[in-house]
């Protein structure tokens, strides 16, 4: 009980922080075949002008472009027009996801898909801060190669695995684990990814759907991604695929079986779990779990709001 008013006093602390962010320069939009996109509902406008400005400014390119889980109120999108160079705003009511599951994050992916025949499309999740220079994310779109943060440091040192290796890394001696069981999805399907069909010939890593980028005209389209949300539901059955984490996993694979995928470093790209980032951090993911564990997350929007 205490740690839950802590936490709601931390993030009352920070949507107070960042309302700061009102107050900062707009975005200008570049014409250069990049767009910026992530899903959005008004009780992240604040901390999303902090992750999609502290981003935009470090990369010094892109137009935003936007997914409304449903929640904006026109006020919020006035912001978002102020703020963003007046951007495309899709609502998720409007997206069919067709074969893939509705909900848990899939008319995000489906919609950036579909913009990837046109533009580069960067993933970003409302609850990041970019905190420094991010050339490998530059020079991935400049080379057009589609990209991910890593899920963890054990992801950094193994990189790109077939699907057979992976399963020999992660889980030696086979899963033990009933892909249609009560297990997580995630750990379902890849205990598993030898029932993939070709499996040796796909490759798959452990990344981070919160920021990713998928390369213009690339292998990666709501196509493959239906294709691989069939293939995976035949593994861990109808029902367990449409629990949350199951988009995680397609956009790791889509990813991870593109052209020349750049996998960003771990020590620089960081998923925050209430440890202090390295000194040469670049991008800090907030993730649920220790999101306001301490003040970490408020004092990297103070210091962002502050650069802008």
């Amino acid at each position: 009980m205490i740690d839950r008013v802590v936490r709601k006093i931390r993030e009352a602390g920070h949507l107070r922080t960042a309302r700061a962010v009102l107050a900062t320069p707009p975005i200008v939009p570049t014409d250069d075949r990049v767009v910026i996109f992530s899903m959005i509902g008004t009780r992240v406008l604040l901390p999303y002008l902090v992750a999609v400005k502290s981003l935009h400014a470090a990369l010094g390119l892109g137009r935003i472009a936007i997914l409304d889980d449903g929640t904006l109120s026109d006020s919020d999108k006035a912001v978002l027009a102020e703020h963003c160079g007046d951007p495309l705003i899709r609502s998720i009511a409007d997206i069919s996801t067709g074969h893939c599951p509705r909900g848990g994050c899939w008319e995000r992916l489906l919609t950036l898909l579909d913009m990837t025949a046109d533009d580069y499309v960067v993933q970003l999740d409302s609850d990041t801060v970019t905190i420094g220079a991010v050339p490998e994310v530059a020079a991935a779109i400049a080379a057009n190669r589609s990209f991910t943060m890593l899920g963890d440091p054990t992801a950094d040192a193994n990189g790109l695995l077939s699907l057979p290796d992976f399963m020999a890394v992660y889980h030696p001696g086979g899963s033990g684990i009933d892909p249609t069981g009560s297990a997580h999805v995630q750990a379902s399907i890849e205990g598993h990814w030898d029932r993939y069909p070709d499996a040796a010939a796909h490759r798959y890593v452990r990344g981070s759907a919160g920021f990713t980028g998928f390369a213009r005209g690339g292998v990666a389209s709501p196509a493959s991604a239906a294709a691989f949300s069939r293939a995976a539901a035949d593994i861990v059955g109808a029902e367990k695929w449409t629990r949350w984490g199951s988009e995680q996993v397609a956009s790791n694979f889509l990813v991870a079986n593109s052209i020349d995928p750049v996998l960003l470093p771990y020590a620089r790209y960081i998923n925050y779990w209430n440890e202090p980032p390295a000194a040469g951090a670049a991008f800090l993911h907030f993730v649920g779990t220790h999101r306001y564990s301490t003040g970490e997350y408020r004092r990297r929007t103070r210091a962002a709001i502050a650069a802008l």
